[in-house]
């Protein structure tokens, strides 16, 4: 199939006072065609057919192709975060896993089964997070600050996660941040600003901030959600934390994918706007038939619309492509395995912190005491 190469310009982490600096600013994405209704059902079917043949499962991030969503989800996949799809790939059977999203979250699926097979239909998608947090240099401002605990966001690459000493998601994240103040300590948190600024302001936690951005929710504009806000009067606004203060200022509920879907479930509205990737939107309206679902405004006079809230990375997964994978075995992700153990480690705790939480636990009693907060 042809695609056509889209280039990406995005914010630039700029050096401060701390040292955190990133060279990397254009990238750029393939953008695959839309097959027609045809060529759609010949995909699936195809994908189908090879998923049994192949012993393999798909699963799928909430900002692929709606296509790509229902089939991981009729063909007994998963369709989740990255951390979920990851340990449901380490949990099920299947010796082949299909990874419809972005490279970390291939990586991160083959550090939790790195005796599996681990696919991906496009091994150049990346993400801003990921770009804006090479290795060298995050290393580097690590070493510069030798008293901080090192808690990353699982939007990086494994090399990072190995340099680190917690994981988490947007899901957890509060928590985890909380428990380490609580036992003192001092954080140095990379790589998305908004989100460590966000989780600043709702622990207290002493937070040294790498200075990164998501492409897509870094877009989203105050001025442009108010004004949305005015013209929906009863609208409720659901933000992901990876956006701006000023954006996370008005809304109504703050959280991860699963935060936003359990938000737009329970809260009692007709309508919702929602500043997240708009890959989010076939889910929300799916589960929600009843109500309506308005993306949060990238475009207008306050904005650039560089991403127009969707992830080019994320848009390059397709049908064609995770048919491709499957029938060649090719766009196998690969993990140094001298660094997975350490990589794993992070991973290790926060799994192990959320699942005490869950269980009602002590989770606190998880992490090592550093002295009085």
């Amino acid at each position: 199939m042809n695609m056509a190469v889209k280039e990406v310009d995005y914010e630039q982490p700029q050096a401060d006072v701390s040292g955190a600096v990133c060279a990397t600013k254009h990238a750029w994405a393939r953008v695959p065609e839309e097959p027609s209704q045809t060529e759609r059902a010949a995909l699936k079917n195809k994908i189908r057919r090879l998923l049994n043949e192949k012993n393999a499962v798909m699963v799928s991030h909430y900002y692929v192709h709606p296509d790509l969503q229902d089939l991981a989800e009729e063909t007994g996949g998963l369709v989740s975060d990255s951390l979920e799809m990851a340990r449901f790939g380490r949990d099920h059977a299947a010796q082949t896993l299909v990874v419809s999203g972005v490279r970390f979250m291939g990586e991160t699926a083959k550090i939790l089964s790195p005796e599996k097979r681990v696919l991906m239909p496009d091994l150049d998608a990346t993400c801003s997070l990921d770009l804006g947090c090479p290795v060298d240099e995050f290393s580097a401002f690590c070493d510069a600050h030798p008293d901080r605990t090192v808690v990353v966001y699982a939007n990086t690459s494994a090399a990072v996660k190995a340099r680190s000493d917690w994981l988490v998601t947007s899901s957890c994240a509060l928590d985890i941040v909380r428990a380490l103040k609580d036992k003192g300590h001092k954080i140095l948190w990379a790589p998305d600003r908004h989100l460590g600024g966000y989780i600043q302001r709702e622990t207290g936690a002493d937070m040294l901030l790498w200075n990164g951005s998501c492409i897509v929710h870094n877009e989203f504009k105050a001025l442009e959600l108010e004004r949305l806000k005015q013209q929906h009067p009863g609208a409720k606004v659901l933000v992901h934390p990876e956006s701006p203060a000023d954006v996370i200022a008005l809304a109504d509920a703050v959280g991860s994918t699963s935060g936003i879907l359990k938000a737009a479930r329970d809260m009692d509205a007709r309508e919702f706007i929602v500043a997240t990737d708009n890959g989010m939107m076939h889910k929300l309206r799916t589960l929600n038939p009843g109500k309506v679902f308005l993306e949060a405004p990238t475009s207008g006079n306050s904005a650039t619309c560089k991403s127009c809230a969707h992830c080019p990375w994320m848009a390059m997964n397709s049908l064609a492509g995770v048919a491709g994978v499957l029938e060649t075995g090719t766009n196998e992700v690969f993990v140094d395995p001298a660094i997975i153990p350490r990589a794993r480690l992070p991973i290790d705790r926060m799994l192990a912190f959320t699942s005490a939480l869950k269980g009602g636990l002590d989770a606190g009693s998880l992490v090592p005491n550093l002295g009085a907060a």
